[in-house]
């Protein structure tokens, strides 16, 4: 309930905020504006870009090749998401890779792992270049988590001493090298005035435990949703913040666009705006204005840091180039429930790389079972007369509750199996309607559709009245 009042609200801000421009357009600003400097330090302090050519060229030569190897193996899906009540496939192609048994929900789809190389798990891979893949990604993880402690490290310095930091003279200065920090700094060396609780906090909120993979070609889509507040361009993911994090977490984003010389070309020309040819991130205050955003380009190997609570006082977009482009967004995702109906969701998907959650749902569908029984040795106790009357009330009135939500997801999920967006994938990535029984299966021990139990309950409380 809470969730959706929380959707509804942002529809509201969003049809309200169009509704002041009409057929204006906000101002933005690229790296190419004299005051992007500025309004970057004054505005989008929490971000960190940092270039290229600050990572080792052996972690870019390992994650390149790992992304194009799970591209290969066709290891990426479009996700089947539901958006104020519909289902739609994503323009987006995504594949979710981090710590065993963690996952991470997005516009109302839940994402499983495919586990990278954990000491103490047994994970067989469907080949070993997925092995390798899922081995490059854990690197690029720790060299991002160390870089955001670092990052985060000098902001609490910048903020608490009110010295003018390097990364912000950097920034400052020179776009194009700006942050060109290289290696990796030990904890001895890069927290020797943080204190130790503040430098716990901060490893904590730059622990990522998955990544979530994107590729998109934009020249394959027959359609992109134009970016509606400030006329950038076309976008291959919309305006938002990313969702079901641990708050105030830092979020990172390693880009490979797919450059040829021509796009490289392009790159070069003053244009005034932002160059259609060059993917960018997008980024503005939220529900804001008054305040101009910023498009800043991405090429092989950029990435960046949202720091703090940057996540949920800005919102950020993806705009398309014209190359393919891969992305590695890694996050500390916090734990949620709803898990068994969101894996099988997913089709057969996963097997393409690795059957390691089919034991943890077996066991989890056992556990699932185990509850449909309890379920059901309660519906009896409550039916019979010799309980004390206000007792069975009650007891009946909290259980309705229960399996009216029950009833409502069955249904959901029900309808979201067979939508006409489910039809539409192949045929290894169609949603299963799982679990499902029908009335003649003996081996369960209530039916799937509960309206007829929820009604004779109703009918109970009634009765008592």
């Amino acid at each position: 309930m809470k969730r959706r009042a929380g959707e509804r609200e942002k529809e509201l801000k969003k049809k309200k905020l169009l509704e002041e421009l009409g057929e204006n357009r906000l101002p933005y600003v690229t790296p190419a504006d004299a005051d992007f400097h500025q309004l970057w330090k004054t505005k989008y302090s929490k971000l960190i870009f940092r270039k290229s050519d600050t990572v080792p060229e052996e972690l870019h030569q390992m994650v390149q090749e790992g992304f194009l190897t799970l591209r290969k193996h066709d290891c990426f899906f479009q996700d089947l998401v539901r958006i104020k009540g519909k289902d739609f496939v994503t323009p987006v192609s995504r594949i979710l890779i981090g710590n065993p048994g963690c996952t991470y929900k997005y516009l109302n789809t839940r994402l499983f792992t495919v586990p990278w190389p954990t000491e103490g798990y047994d994970i067989k891979y469907c080949s070993p270049q997925i092995h390798d893949a899922c081995k490059a990604l854990i690197r690029l993880n720790d060299y991002l988590h160390i870089e955001a402690v670092k990052a985060l490290q000098r902001q609490n310095l910048f903020e608490t001493k009110e010295i003018k930091d390097t990364t912000v003279i950097d920034r400052e200065q020179n776009f194009a090298t700006s942050l060109t920090v290289k290696g990796s700094v030990s904890k001895d060396q890069s927290s020797c005035c943080v204190p130790e609780d503040d430098y716990i906090s901060l490893k904590n909120r730059t622990s990522y435990n998955l990544t979530l993979l994107n590729y998109m070609d934009p020249l394959q889509m027959l359609y992109l949703k134009q970016e509606p507040y400030f006329g950038m361009g076309n976008m291959a993911v919309s305006w938002h913040h990313d969702e079901n994090l641990v708050e105030r977490s830092t979020v990172a984003v390693y880009s490979y666009s797919c450059e040829d010389s021509a796009m490289e070309e392009s790159n070069e020309q003053k244009l005034k705006g932002r160059d259609p040819a060059v993917w960018h991130v997008g980024l503005k205050v939220a529900w804001d204005i008054e305040t101009p955003g910023l498009a800043i380009p991405l090429h092989q190997g950029d990435f960046y840091l949202m720091l703090d609570d940057l996540n949920m006082t800005h919102q950020h977009c993806v705009l398309a180039g014209f190359s393919p482009r891969f992305s590695s967004t890694h996050r500390v995702a916090d734990v949620e429930f709803e898990w068994l109906r969101q894996f099988w969701f997913q089709g057969k998907r996963y097997l393409k790389c690795t059957d390691w959650w089919l034991k943890p749902m077996a066991k989890l569908e056992e556990f699932w079972r185990q509850m449909e029984i309890m379920t059901s040795l309660v519906l009896s106790e409550v039916g019979k007369e010799e309980q004390i009357e206000e007792q069975r009330k009650e007891t009946i009135s909290c259980f309705l509750l229960v399996l009216t939500e029950r009833q409502r997801l069955r249904k959901e999920w029900t309808a979201r199996c067979q939508s006409e967006a489910a039809e539409s994938l192949p045929e290894d990535q169609k949603p299963e309607c799982h679990p499902f029984w029908t009335d003649d299966e003996c081996n369960m021990p209530l039916p799937y559709d509960l309206e007829e139990i929820i009604a004779n309950l109703q009918n109970l409380v009634q009765w008592g009245e």
